[in-house]
C-alpha cells in the first residue's frame, strides 16, 4: 500500500474503506473493508464477470468473454481516487480501483481501462484531450410502485412545480436545504462542482464540472451520481438520472465538452496560430458525424434513453453541427481560440460516464486519423431534420456490434461483451407487457 493512502486514511482516522470499480452500467460494485485489512491486502479480488452484470442484476453468458471458469480479476486502488464519504455515520473513505489480469494487463472489459485506451492514442500524438460534463438530474417525489408515474417533489412552498422553470432562481431556493447540503457533500467529495441552474422540468437541475482530464472527470461524475443520491434520500425525495423520468417533460442530458490541447506547449489544436479554426477541429467534428450513431449504446445504453431523443424536446435527433446552435447534435459555443470546443449533445446522463467520454473522444480520433471531412454548419433550425440517429436500442446495438473502426479503438473483447449486456437488457426489457398495452388493446381489438 502506497504511502499516500496509508497517510490519507491516518489523517482522516477512516475506519472503513469502500473498495469501488465501475461496472458496465457505471454502477459501483465492490467491497467494504476494515482499514487495517485494505492496508494489510493491497487489492481487491473479484469474479471478472461482475463487470458483465445488467442494470437489473442479470448477466449474458460470460464465457466467451471471461473464460468458462469464472475467474477472479484483480483490483488495484488507485490512490489519486481516494476520497472522504461525507454523508457516512462514521469515517469511511472510498477509493476506485484499476481492474488488471494477474499478469498486470487490464481488463479489457472494464470501464475505466477502455477510457484509458482511447487516451492513450491521443498520448501517442503528445496530444491532451481536455473534457467539462454537465449533468442533468430531476429531483422527485418518493413512491414506491414503479407503475405509476412519477411526480414533482415539494419544496419549502409546500407545493409542486407546475410549468417550465428554466433558470429560475425561485425555483432552486425552494430546495435550498438540499442544495446546500449537497453542495457541502461536493467539497468535501472534491468533485469540482462548478455551476447549479434550474432545467426547464419540474424539478430539474443541471450541475456544471470545472474541465480537465478526462478520467479524472468520469470519475468524479461516478461519484457524483451517488452523492446526488444519498442528498435526496436524507431530505425525503429521490434523485434520478433517468434520461426520461418524466412523460411530456424534457429528458436529461450530460452533455460533453471537449477540445485537445498539445502536451507540450498547452495550445488548443483546434485553433490556428491565427485564431481561425485549424484543420484539426474541422477533422475532430466529422469523427463524431459520422461514428456517434455508430456507438449510440455507449450514449443512450438503454430503452428509456430514446424516449428523450426527440425533437423540439432539447435532445438532438441528428448529427448536424453548428455554432451556438442547440439545435444540433454537436454545438460549438461562442469562445475565444483558446478555448474553442466541441460540445456532443447527445450522450443521456444515465450513460455510463466512462464510457460515454471514451466513446465520444473514440469519434474524433477516428476523425482526427482518417482527415474526414464535415458537412457545413447548420445556421438554421435543425429541429425539422430527419432522424440521423438510431430510433430504438436494438437498432444501436446493430450498428455498434457491424461498426469495425470501433471495434479497433475501443476493443473488439469490450465491444462484444458490451453488445451482449445491452441485448439481455432489451430482451428482459421486451417480455413486460406496458400499462399502455393494457389500456388500449385489452378490450378493443
Amino acid at each position: 500500500m502506497t504511502t499516500s493512502l496509508e497517510r490519507f486514511l491516518a489523517d482522516h482516522r477512516i475506519h472503513e474503506v469502500e473498495c469501488v470499480i465501475p461496472d458496465m452500467t457505471g454502477i459501483a460494485r465492490g467491497k467494504i473493508l476494515p482499514r487495517d485489512l485494505f492496508l494489510a491486502s493491497g487489492e481487491m479480488r473479484i469474479p471478472k464477470s461482475v463487470l458483465l452484470n445488467t442494470v437489473n442484476g442479470q448477466q449474458p453468458d460470460n464465457g466467451p468473454f471471461v473464460g468458462d471458469t469464472d475467474p477472479d480479476m484483480v483490483c488495484k486502488p488507485d490512490g489519486a481516487t481516494i476520497r472522504v464519504v461525507p454523508w457516512a455515520a462514521e469515517p469511511v473513505a472510498v477509493v476506485i480501483h484499476d481492474c488488471v489480469e494477474w499478469d498486470g494487463r487490464p481488463v479489457q472489459l472494464s470501464p475505466r481501462a477502455v477510457l484509458r485506451q482511447v487516451l492513450a492514442l491521443y498520448e501517442q500524438r503528445g496530444w491532451q484531450p481536455v473534457v467539462a460534463p454537465e449533468m442533468e438530474f430531476y429531483l422527485v417525489a418518493r413512491q414506491q410502485n414503479p407503475h405509476a408515474p412519477l411526480q414533482p417533489p415539494l419544496g419549502r412552498t409546500g407545493k409542486p412545480e407546475v410549468g417550465r422553470q428554466s433558470y429560475s432562481i425561485d425555483a432552486v431556493n425552494d430546495f435550498d436545504p438540499f442544495f446546500m447540503e449537497l453542495s457541502n457533500f461536493c467539497e468535501v467529495h472534491q468533485l469540482g462542482v462548478e455551476t447549479l441552474i434550474h432545467e426547464a422540468g419540474p424539478g430539474q437541475m443541471e450541475i456544471n464540472f470545472t474541465h480537465g482530464d478526462p478520467l479524472e472527470l468520469a470519475d468524479r461524475v461516478f461519484l457524483f451520481k451517488r452523492a446526488v443520491r444519498e442528498t435526496a434520500l436524507r431530505h425525503g425525495v429521490f434523485a434520478t438520472f433517468m434520461a426520461k423520468p418524466m412523460e411530456g417533460e424534457p429528458g436529461s442530458a450530460m452533455h460533453i465538452h471537449q477540445s485537445i490541447v498539445d502536451s507540450s506547449s498547452g495550445r488548443n489544436i483546434f485553433s490556428r496560430e491565427d485564431g481561425q479554426a485549424s484543420d484539426l477541429f474541422h477533422h475532430f467534428i466529422a469523427g463524431l458525424q459520422t461514428y456517434i450513431p455508430l456507438v449510440m449504446p455507449m450514449f443512450a445504453p438503454y430503452v428509456n434513453s430514446y424516449r428523450r431523443l426527440a425533437p423540439y424536446m432539447s435532445a438532438p435527433i441528428n448529427v448536424r453541427w453548428g455554432y451556438d446552435n442547440r439545435t444540433c447534435g454537436i454545438r460549438i459555443p461562442k469562445s475565444d481560440p483558446e478555448a474553442r470546443r466541441v460540445e456532443n449533445r447527445v450522450p443521456g446522463v444515465d450513460a455510463n460516464p466512462y464510457l460515454a467520454m471514451a466513446a465520444t473522444l473514440a469519434c474524433g480520433w477516428l476523425g482526427l486519423r482518417d482527415k474526414l471531412q464535415p458537412s457545413e454548419p447548420t445556421v438554421d433550425s435543425a429541429w425539422n431534420v430527419s432522424h440521423e440517429l438510431p430510433r430504438h436500442l436494438e437498432d444501436a446495438i446493430e450498428a455498434m456490434r457491424a461498426c469495425e473502426p470501433m471495434k479497433e479503438v475501443l476493443g473488439e473483447s469490450f465491444v462484444d461483451a458490451f453488445c451482449a449486456v445491452k441485448e439481455l437488457e432489451y430482451a428482459t426489457y421486451n417480455r413486460v407487457i406496458s400499462s399502455w398495452e393494457r389500456e388500449h388493446l385489452l378490450l378493443l381489438v
